[in-house]
């Protein structure tokens, strides 16, 4: 990977113009954190991820990508592999800008179930193109099967895992409100 996470975090905001202020605000977490993160002293979870791609504006698979920088002039090659969690994302919003949703591709390998439950402004809608998928909502298992889908407001405690042996393939499609 060209650039750790933290340093394309810190370009991110910087390039939105935002404080660390302004991005803790967003993401509940702390000034202190933030920093951290972004000079690499901390580590960032999923759920972080997720959580600062929102309040950033941006998607989550532009922390991972391996070819495309974040000021990439081509979001169409934005893949992220996040093989601790085993988890791949990628975009699908293309060359689009000022897009007023994010839809995602999400791979999740066989055995995925780490990562907490979180929350965020938005709504989420999930279409599960291959395999059984299972939906956290406020404390609730749902177990989705191919061609099932669900939608959401995402400032519900939610998370997806992969409780199964086989591969679950899904589409998220994720709108923040500001």
């Amino acid at each position: 990977m060209d650039q750790p996470i933290g340093e394309r975090i810190r370009d991110i905001r910087k390039d939105n113009k935002m404080t660390l202020k302004e991005v803790a605000d967003r993401t509940g977490f702390s000034i202190s954190f933030l920093s951290q993160l972004e000079r690499g002293k901390s580590n960032a979870t999923l759920e972080s991820l997720k959580k600062l791609s929102l309040a950033l504006n941006v998607s989550p698979a532009i922390f991972f990508d391996e070819t495309t920088a974040a000021s990439s002039d081509d979001p169409s090659s934005e893949v992220e592999k996040l093989n601790h969690h085993n988890i791949m994302y990628k975009s699908l919003h293309h060359s689009m800008e000022d897009y007023a949703f994010q839809p995602l591709l999400v791979n999740l390998k066989p055995g995925q179930n780490e990562g907490n439950a979180f929350t965020h402004n938005g709504q989420e809608f999930l279409f599960v193109l291959k395999g059984v998928l299972t939906v956290l909502l406020n404390n609730e298992k749902i177990e989705l099967k191919e061609h099932e889908s669900i939608m959401f407001d995402s400032n519900q405690t939610h998370y997806w895992y992969n409780y199964t042996d086989k591969e679950v393939v899904f589409l998220c499609v994720s709108h923040e409100f500001q």
